[in-house]
């Protein structure tokens, strides 16, 4: 079995947060496993919003993040189509944490795993938009 590098950014996005209170963390930088196995990758979140709306992104190359799903409470939120079959998470508020589990792995999972948190202050929780800009300000992505 060949192994799979699955890359876990270590500065996880924090869109629209408040005051430095809402964040999220995702602690290991690096996983490893083997095609057909399964892996999950931990976010652990800090937010004063009662509501708070997680998200998981994936960017393999120089591709923009793609949109996996996201999470409300427990299981409930949406997953994007093609990530229904084998990418899943659960929202646990008692500990906030989100953690992502890919299961049957392949060769294309490798890549870069963003968790994201969006408060409900901006009361948008359908979509997320960004521009990340260069220092000489062109535009690199747009996030959706």
């Amino acid at each position: 079995m060949t192994p799979l590098f699955i890359s876990v950014l270590l500065a996880a996005m924090c869109l629209e947060c408040r005051a430095q209170k809402d964040n999220v963390l995702q602690a290991k930088g690096e996983e490893t496993a083997a095609a057909g196995g399964t892996v999950t990758l931990h976010c652990l979140y800090n937010t004063s919003s009662t509501a708070p709306s997680l998200f998981w992104y994936k960017q393999d190359g120089n591709n923009s993040p793609k949109f996996i799903l996201s999470r409300v409470s427990g299981d409930d939120g949406n997953t994007a189509a093609e990530f229904k079959e084998r990418f899943s998470s659960t929202l646990d508020s008692s500990i906030r944490s989100v953690p992502l589990k890919i299961q049957k792995l392949q060769l294309s999972d490798s890549a870069v795993y963003y968790c994201a948190l969006q408060p409900t202050v901006t009361g948008n929780t359908k979509t997320l938009y960004k521009n990340l800009w260069s220092k000489d300000n062109r535009i690199l992505h747009n996030i959706h």
